[in-house]
């Protein structure tokens, strides 16, 4: 039995039955950042009428928080929010996005308050793409939708009559007003119907038929140039697993897990490759992976586990946050990892990285 089907099992851990906050594995708690008595936003991003723009450096900085698994009152999840203060602080990104598994203990509207609390305080524009967990605490998928729409800068949108409660396209505009990167948020849904075929489910045809439409209109609008975009969702694709083991791939970061995706190939990744637009997928679900691995051109990329001790953890260096940094004008990105010691790792630039040239 694998970790992910023994917590699908077991359901949420007990709050309260901890005593003491732990060490987190390469960080003592006394060492971790707390800004969590902010009285007031330390700074306010470029929000005009929920529109995201590059910033006056032409950058745009996104932190991808994944798995944060938090449960209100169970000071195991703690970690997860010293980590994102420190990260946030650190990094000072244009956009925040949680790809997934965000609670996970009850009540469901005290976890997601508390979880979502470090954008909140700082004023920092936000989206969430759902997990496999998220529904589990109470609230149904369309509940956990609807009840963070009452959030300031929550950019998460759905769209109705297809699959899922997290499927969105945001745009990033440049100075004269010009889409100039897409991000798409897409729901990867949860565990399939017959369990015999697959245990998770996967992006569905009319998800990637929305997609392949959206595509279209924003490169039509383009003159026919493909705009640079990213896509985030929580259940790795088989592509993951189809790149990590082949030996000519171009592969850095952690992998210490197995991918754990369907076993069905619903054609998502495929899409991408048709769209021409999607440089690089961001994910979650697998606890201590962290890798990015190149699949026909695309980057394919885990965050890095960002929770406390309610779930498996044991990631090497501790939780903490993927970055990725868009120029404006180029069809590129850079991305790294930002630890909750405060340290960076693993900074890559896209498409370079791919080009066997500099391994």
């Amino acid at each position: 039995m694998n970790r992910k089907r023994f917590l699908q099992i077991c359901g949420m851990i007990t709050a309260g039955t901890f005593t003491g906050i732990p060490k987190i594995l390469g960080s003592s708690m006394n060492n971790l950042y707390d800004s969590s008595k902010l009285e007031v936003p330390m700074y306010v991003n470029h929000l005009n009428n929920k529109i995201l723009r590059f910033n006056n450096n032409h950058k745009f900085k996104i932190v991808q928080f994944t798995d944060t698994h938090y449960a209100a009152g169970d000071e195991r999840s703690l970690p997860s929010i010293a980590c994102q203060n420190l990260v946030l602080d650190v990094e000072r990104p244009d956009f925040v996005i949680y790809t997934g598994d965000l609670i996970f203990g009850k009540p469901a509207e005290k976890s997601f308050d508390e979880v979502l609390s470090p954008v909140i305080k700082r004023n920092i524009p936000f989206s969430v793409v759902w997990g496999n967990h998220d529904e589990e605490f109470g609230l149904t998928r369309k509940e956990c939708f609807e009840y963070i729409k009452k959030f300031p800068h929550n950019f998460t949108s759905t769209q109705k009559d297809i699959s899922g409660f997290s499927n969105y396209v945001l745009t990033v505009k440049n100075a004269v007003n010009q889409d100039a990167a897409i991000l798409y948020g897409i729901d990867s849904n949860a565990y399939f119907k017959d369990t015999k075929i697959s245990e998770y489910d996967f992006v569905h045809d009319d998800q990637i038929q929305w997609y392949l439409k959206e595509t279209k209109r924003l490169t039509g609008q383009n003159g026919g140039n493909p705009i640079p975009a990213l896509a985030f969702f929580h259940i790795p694709t088989p592509e993951f697993a189809e790149a990590s083991g082949n030996n000519n791939a171009f592969l850095i970061g952690i992998r210490k897990e197995e991918v754990c995706s369907p076993t069905i190939n619903s054609g998502l990744i495929a899409a991408f490759l048709q769209g021409k637009d999607v440089m690089g997928v961001f994910v979650g679900h697998d606890h201590v992976n962290d890798y990015l691995v190149d699949y026909k051109g695309i980057a394919l990329c885990y965050g890095h586990y960002s929770g406390g001790r309610t779930v498996y953890h044991d990631i090497p260096d501790g939780n903490g946050a993927r970055v990725i940094e868009l120029t404006e004008g180029k069809h590129t990105f850079k991305t790294w990892i930002r630890l909750s010691s405060g340290i960076a790792k693993c900074p890559i630039e896209y498409p370079e990285c791919l080009s066997k040239d500099i391994w």
